[in-house]
């Protein structure tokens, strides 16, 4: 008997491939005659090569939400609340983490749903503050008074350099991007650039060739780094067994008078081509790999962080990961949605590589902000970059 393939792409991470891999030999069990084929690539390439050139390849795409608003525009996605259940999306919506459902919604469609949630937030080796008897910083002033022992790592490469400074942006008042003109008006964006500064210069230069998977990987491998304050959260590192040290979760450090800060909200979300030939079997297939028992038990179990509030507040994933979702719920829910319009990704792409010279090597900070502004206007007058 002939088997029914679907072909999918995600990313080559443990948290990216392999709760995917399972559900593709599980479904295959529960339905004998689909095969389900997983492809990964290296979380550059899964950020820089154009969707609707992916969609013409697979029929199940792992997207990250500032895609929406190319979706929308292109078509090169279903909209999935055309072809799942009403009850089912609402489940969904209700139990979104955050504004994770949320941020697959465009142009009045929905065109992923969140089989991923997570967001920058505070991460550091217990054994090592415990051992020293030494307190974990949890405001800005202690963050950058232990910085000082050169013991604290921030993701300093260009995109994350970005995702940091929209947070900075916040916490110093303003939201950015309300403005068809500018990024965000000059004195908060001076301000969020030397609150950047200051905690850069204290940190190791590895950090400008370092994302978040590569710090967690020297958090846990040596004993050299015991504090980051805010990188993209990955709950394998906080499973016993995946690494040789644990790492423990927690909230955001406070600052200063506006609290705990807010910031940008990554995740992935599942889409399906416009493109399949199997869209029934491919929508059943997103149906239940995102449904809350699923995301609640196999999914976490395999190494997945889920999407699904479910997972966030119960028990068995919490215990898996030592109380990483429930120590980071507060911080999913003030998370910052990025823009979506077709078009951001063009910034987003272009905008982190000024923050990260003017932090590795100084400069200008108002022509750090003038140089985004200019990209920014090509986003919204040019909606197909793609270089």
């Amino acid at each position: 008997m002939s088997r029914l393939i679907l072909n999918g792409i995600t990313w080559g991470h443990s948290r990216g491939i392999t709760p995917l891999l399972a559900g593709a030999q599980r479904f295959s069990e529960l339905f004998s005659d689909v095969e389900i084929r997983w492809k990964k690539r290296s979380l550059q390439e899964f950020a820089d090569l154009p969707i609707e050139e992916l969609t013409k390849q697979y029929d199940l795409l792992i997207i990250d939400h500032p895609w929406s608003g190319c979706a929308a525009a292109t078509k090169c996605v279903l909209p999935l609340d055309e072809y799942l259940p009403a009850d089912f999306l609402d489940d969904q919506a209700k139990n979104s983490v955050g504004g994770s459902h949320l941020s697959y919604y465009y142009g009045g469609h929905q065109w992923a749903l969140a089989i991923d949630a997570a967001t920058p937030a505070t991460s550091y080796r217990s054994d090592l503050f415990e051992k020293n008897g030494l307190t974990v910083p949890d405001t800005w002033d202690e963050l950058l008074e232990f910085a000082k022992t050169r013991r604290v790592l921030v993701p300093g490469i260009p995109v994350d350099t970005l995702m940091a400074f929209y947070m900075f942006c916040l916490a110093n008042g303003h939201e950015p991007f309300l403005s068809k003109s500018m990024v965000i008006d000059l004195p908060t964006g001076l301000s969020a650039l030397e609150d950047m500064r200051r905690l850069w210069s204290l940190c190791d230069k590895l950090i400008y060739r370092s994302n978040p998977i590569v710090l967690a990987e020297l958090m846990s491998k040596t004993d050299d780094y015991w504090y980051c304050p805010f990188a993209y959260c990955y709950s394998n590192y906080s499973r016993k067994g995946y690494a040789k040290n644990t790492l423990t979760y927690k909230d955001l450090p406070l600052f200063r008078s506006y609290g705990r800060l807010h910031s940008t909200i990554g995740g992935t979300g599942i889409a399906v081509s416009s493109t399949s030939k199997h869209k029934e079997i491919a929508m059943q297939f997103v149906q239940w790999i995102t449904s809350g028992e699923c995301q609640s038990t196999f999914y976490v179990e395999n190494g997945g962080q889920p999407g699904h509030l479910s997972a966030w507040t119960g028990n068995n994933a919490n215990l898996i990961c030592n109380n990483f979702f429930s120590n980071l719920l507060p911080a999913m829910n003030r998370g910052y949605i990025r823009p979506r319009y077709n078009g951001y990704l063009h910034f987003q792409d272009h905008a982190g590589e000024p923050l990260f010279q003017y932090l590795m090597t100084g400069g200008s900070a108002e022509r750090v902000l003038e140089t985004m502004n200019a990209i920014y206007k090509e986003s919204l007058n040019n909606q197909t970059f793609h270089d």
